[in-house]
């Protein structure tokens, strides 16, 4: 390299890390003026959008846990660890015989490289997000039904940032970044050599928000499909936007993939309500518009139904930055069933109506993993909480289940939950992608 080519380099790199710097100064200036709480739940308030032209930066630095050290349970809960020293496990799976299926995953880094892409990669590596996929899925089993795993195997590697899990009869379906797999799955498998059948493509190139979830329909026709957007409000143009931002439905008998529904940001953990049967996602919103707003949601699917973005967020509240408007779809998008809080990214759903071993109290309702906030003061999210049902609706304010993945402080972060699912004995698992632990939550002895 010559010595003007090292100038410009040097000059790239001192004017980037001059750039992050100043995001972190400049959002020093801004603070929510509401609480979480008041942007949760069934009407949230939304105040006026901040208009700053930079986010918001408030990040905690990942210490991880000392032997010892596990999250918070609340009152009449008890927390242990199910496998720990993983590798940035992200989404789990609970298969018929009890084996508990770990997506040990993370971004494939194909985002657009824009300088506001590059300042969000070194703050997702400042928090723990920034390393490499692993690419596989770790199979985990209780032996000795104790509730520790204690076998632990490589079911599937050298995938692309695998995330969503189903198990429909004997075919095990993947959701790879760019496209769903196909597996030969039986009973007691520990290990899976057979090479993958491709079932369908899924949007890929660049890929913002890589993760797609999958979720079979009960009678095993259908895979529902959550694609996330490619960018925070479209600012790259609709055009890479195509088959993004919603859930699509996969036909197993034909392999065509249809639209869902639409207009989801970034639609994550999907499930069956199980009183009506309705299908239900958490979803994660919008950012750069102050520390209020846009509360990430959950909400039943319709279907047909279009839900805002990128044109209006929480039904029709427009989104001016979004140019040219679309009027005719902010009159047509639906509001959701139930906000979860500002930057909370609220990723991992899981129904407890299999969740014997949780208290009777927390049998109704659904449990959401909150990975938290980067770009909120003071933070959200990084707990996971509990939502009581009623009639197939949200029924009161959320309910602590795990906390103390933040430190007091709040400056640094012990772990992050992402994932939730119920084991075959109906205790509550938790991903933790930056504690590298799977947490098992009981009810206390």
């Amino acid at each position: 390299m010559n010595k003007r080519s090292m100038w410009l380099a040097g000059s790239v790199l001192l004017a980037f890390i001059v750039a992050g710097g100043g995001v972190v100064q400049y959002s020093r200036s801004e603070r929510a003026r509401l609480t979480v709480e008041q942007g949760t739940g069934p009407d949230p308030l939304l105040p006026a959008p901040s208009g700053r032209p930079l986010p918001t930066v408030n990040i905690a630095s990942p210490i991880g846990w000392k032997d010892g050290e596990h999250p918070t349970p609340a009152p009449g809960l008890a927390v242990a660890a199910f496998a720990r020293h993983l590798d940035h496990p992200r989404w789990l799976y609970t298969l018929p015989n009890g084996d508990v299926l770990v997506a040990q995953s993370n971004s494939p880094d194909t985002d657009i490289q824009t300088l506001k892409n590059r300042i969000a990669s070194w703050v997702m590596g400042a928090v723990g997000a920034g390393v490499p996929s692993p690419n596989r899925i770790v199979l985990l089993r209780d032996e000795n039904g104790q509730g520790v795993a204690t076998m632990r195997t490589v079911l599937l590697d050298h995938l692309y940032s695998p995330f969503g899990m189903a198990l429909v009869g004997n075919d095990l379906y993947v959701a790879d970044a760019n496209a769903i797999l196909k597996f030969p799955y039986h009973e007691g498998d520990t290990h899976i050599t057979a090479p993958p059948v491709k079932v369908v493509d899924l949007p890929a190139g660049y890929n913002h928000h890589w993760t797609k979830n999958i979720l079979a329909s009960p009678d095993g026709r259908f895979l529902y499909v959550t694609v996330g957007s490619n960018s925070n409000v479209a600012e790259h143009g609709m055009e890479v936007e195509e088959g993004r931002a919603r859930i699509d439905r996969v036909d197993l008998q034909t392999g065509k993939l249809t639209p869902y529904a639409t207009g989801l940001r970034n639609p994550n953990g999907m499930g069956w309500e199980p009183q009506t049967g309705a299908l239900w996602v958490a979803v994660n919103e919008r950012d750069e518009i102050g520390s209020d707003l846009v509360p990430d949601y959950m909400t039943e699917v319709k279907e047909g139904g279009f839900y805002g973005w990128p044109y209006s967020y929480y039904g029709q509240h427009e989104d001016v930055r979004v140019r040219p408007s679309r009027p005719d779809l902010v009159a047509s998008a639906l509001v959701p069933d139930y906000a979860l809080g500002p930057h909370t990214a609220s990723l991992g759903l899981a129904f407890t109506n299999t969740a014997q071993l949780l208290p009777e109290t927390l049998w109704h309702g659904v449990v959401v993993g909150q990975h938290g906030s980067w770009n909120r003061r003071p933070k959200s999210g990084y707990r996971v909480i509990y939502i009581p049902f009623a009639q197939g609706k949200p029924a009161g304010m959320p309910q602590s289940v795990l906390t103390g993945f933040l430190t007091p402080d709040e400056e640094h972060v012990h772990g992050r939950p992402v994932g939730v699912a119920l084991d075959q004995t109906g205790a509550l698992l938790v991903a933790d992608d930056v504690g590298n632990t799977v947490w098992r939550v009981t009810k206390a002895p």
